[in-house]
Parts: structure tokens; C-alpha cells; sequence
């Protein structure tokens, strides 16, 4: 997909050259972005939070290929596609608790929460339920790879990539540098003001460009460039599969009038925003977690869901209400902003006076290793 030129246009320590137009516009690029990126690594699908309790479905669509999110009797989030295994229906269509099982609104065939294949009624004619050559223990429902970390829901399409844990260990490490595992373990999804989605009009890749740089925040997020300025930015080290931002003077007390509960030991002041290859953003505040999901939608489509966390009570004490409802609005002010500007630079990509652009060596920088990571990708695959 792309050309030894263009992906010679990435390299150097220099300024250097971006993806070509089409790698934003294409939904043949697009496509072969779900064979080479999405289904070869840990991909984000969802929220283990939406399937709170056993028995509650969740459909995803993971690039045209549909999947669901199943909380099982046990408490486990399992994925699976999506597919009756007799004609090949979509199982599930809306999100919903089922009980024990999930029946196919075609046939009637019935699954329970682990997948197996627990009924076939009146396969063999009215009042048969069995057929020979039909062993329902080798037609249960199609499990996919899947981790949970972080309440986020990861799968692995190719059943090829490293182990999670592997995979996630560099990111992992900066988390634990932050706070103890057992302080991570307090947080709990906001019960009001904690979700949102927002819908671009732009190229997933431009939305995971901009979330990765600071540049832009005195013309974009003047607000928050006013509590958070640039000048107090730096670059996160950047790993193979994540790269990011963080500031040294993020003030926890600004946004809301009743002050949260933090994290015990956190970094005075520190607040670091990386972004997890393909498709994920996290904020890391000493009083409070979200992260951002994208879901590309089509070459100039991308749906961003966002979810919030709280520490304790602070997640679901009625108290804590309004200071929920004071932080949820202050981010989407700013994730907002970006709205505009994300399809402004997906408008851009139709000119032919613009092929990729340049990436300047310092402040470009967490953009120019996420489109490195985009070619490379394409180019092995």
C-alpha cells in the first residue's frame, strides 16, 4: 500500500515527509489497515464496563467484522464473533442481558455464555432436535483471543500476536511508576456524567496524530493551554506501541469545586496522556482515569468513546455528582475542539497541493513514531 518513495519519506532524524493523501481517504487503505494493523496486534473493541453483569451482551464492530462482548457466569469477559454457526446470521444486534443463554433470532439455535452450542431445535424435523453428523461440541460459537487491562477490552483477530502481558508490559511499567497496582484497583467507572462518544469527520489516523502532540494546544485549547500550558509538556519515551504526552503541571484542584479523591503516592503535579496502538488514549490524572477508545467507521469516519473513572466513592456517591458533571464537561469542551480541526485536516487530504506534509523533529515527534508504526506495519504485512 505503500510506495519504497513513500515510505522513504518517513525516515530520518530530520523534518520529514507524512502518509500520502490516500492513506487517509481510501477505504481500499482502510482496508488493508484492518489486515495489516488491526487484526495482527491487541486491538481495543470495547468497555468491560458495558457488560457490567453476568448474562449482559455487548455487539461490536471491529472494521466490518462483528463481534460481542460477553460477561460470562464466572464474572469473565469473553469476545466472540458474532456469527450463528449454522447460516451465519449476527447473533446479537443490540446490547441486552440475556441469563444463561443467547438464542439466534433465525433458527432458534441456542449458545450459552461460554459459546457452546446448547440447542438445535427441530433440526431433524418438527420435534427432532438432534441430526446425525451434527456434534454440537464442534460448533460453538467462534472465540476470539481477547485481555482485559484496564477495563479495556483488547483482542487479537490474528490469534498470532505476543502474549498481553508481553505486549503490554512497556505501558504497564509507566502505570505502575504512577501508582501502586492496588490504587489502580480503587478506580471504578463513573456512575453519572462518565461516558461520552464523539463523532469525527476525519481519518482515525488524524484523530490518534493530533491526540499525540501538545503543539497545537495555545490555537486549539486555549482554555486548557491556560491550567495545562504547552511549555510544561514533554514527550513520554516512546515504545514500539505507544508513544504520548505528559505535563508537569497538571492541577487537580481547577475543574471541579469539590475537590476528588487521588491517588496515594502519585507524582506531585504530573499527568501523562499516552496512546496505545491502534486505537486507544489514556489520561492519567492523580483524581481521576478515562480513556478513549477510536472505532474507524469508514476512511473518513472515526467514532471516539470515552469513558471516566473515579477513585472509591467518588465514582458513584451521590455527593460527588456535580463534580463528575463539572469534569465530564471541561474534557469534551477540549476533545471537542478537536472536532473541527480533524476535519479540517481530513479536507486537506483532497488537495493535491498536500502529500503527507512534514514532521518536525521535536514537536512533531510522537506523531512522526505513530505513522512510522502505521507504515511499518503495512509494509511487513
Amino acid at each position: 500500500m505503500l510506495t519504497p518513495d513513500e515510505l522513504a519519506a518517513l525516515d530520518g532524524d530530520g523534518v520529514t515527509g507524512g502518509l500520502p493523501n490516500r492513506a487517509y481517504t481510501s477505504e481500499e487503505f482502510l482496508a488493508a489497515e484492518r489486515e495489516a494493523l488491526f487484526t495482527t496486534t491487541w486491538t481495543c473493541v470495547g468497555h468491560a464496563c458495558r457488560v457490567p453483569e453476568p448474562g449482559d451482551l455487548r455487539p461490536v464492530d471491529l472494521l466490518g467484522v462483528p463481534l460481542v462482548l460477553v460477561r460470562g457466569t464466572a464474572g469473565d469477559v469473553a469476545v466472540f464473533h458474532n456469527v450463528c454457526r449454522h447460516r451465519g446470521n449476527q447473533l446479537v444486534w443490540e446490547a441486552c442481558s440475556v441469563g444463561d443463554d443467547v438464542s439466534c433470532p433465525y433458527h432458534g439455535w441456542t449458545y450459552g455464555l461460554d459459546g457452546a452450542l446448547l440447542a438445535t431445535p427441530h433440526v431433524g424435523g418438527w420435534g427432532t432436535h438432534r441430526v446425525d453428523g451434527l456434534d454440537r461440541a464442534d460448533h460453538g460459537l467462534r472465540r476470539v483471543r481477547s485481555a482485559v487491562w484496564l477495563d479495556l477490552v483488547f483482542v487479537d483477530l490474528s490469534g498470532t500476536a505476543p502474549p498481553f502481558d508481553e505486549h503490554i508490559a512497556p505501558l504497564q511499567a509507566r502505570v505502575d511508576a504512577l501508582a501502586s497496582p492496588a490504587e489502580f484497583a480503587r478506580l471504578r467507572p463513573a456512575a453519572t456524567h462518565g461516558s461520552a462518544t464523539i463523532e469525527f469527520a476525519g481519518n482515525w489516523k488524524l484523530c490518534a496524530e493530533n491526540n499525540l502532540e501538545a503543539y497545537h494546544l495555545p490555537w486549539v485549547h486555549p482554555g486548557l493551554n491556560s491550567v495545562s500550558r504547552l511549555r510544561d509538556h514533554e514527550h513520554l519515551e516512546p515504545d514500539v506501541a505507544f508513544a504520548g504526552q505528559r505535563t508537569t503541571d497538571y492541577d487537580h484542584t481547577l475543574v471541579t469545586d469539590r475537590l476528588l479523591p487521588a491517588f496515594d503516592g502519585w507524582p506531585d503535579r504530573i499527568a501523562e496522556y499516552p496512546t496505545l496502538y491502534p486505537n486507544v488514549f489514556l489520561g492519567l490524572q492523580r483524581d481521576h482515569f478515562w480513556t478513549r477508545i477510536l472505532e474507524p467507521v469508514s476512511a473518513g469516519t472515526t467514532r471516539d468513546h470515552l469513558q471516566v473513572y473515579y477513585l472509591g466513592e467518588a465514582a458513584d456517591d451521590d455527593g460527588f455528582d456535580e463534580a463528575r458533571a463539572q469534569r465530564l464537561t471541561a474534557w469534551l469542551e477540549v476533545f471537542e475542539e478537536d472536532v473541527g480541526v480533524v476535519a479540517g485536516l481530513q479536507r486537506g487530504r483532497s488537495s493535491p497541493s498536500f502529500d503527507g506534509g512534514l514532521f518536525t523533529p521535536v514537536m512533531d515527534e510522537p506523531s512522526r513514531h505513530f505513522s512510522r508504526w502505521v507504515a511499518a506495519r503495512l509494509a511487513s504485512g
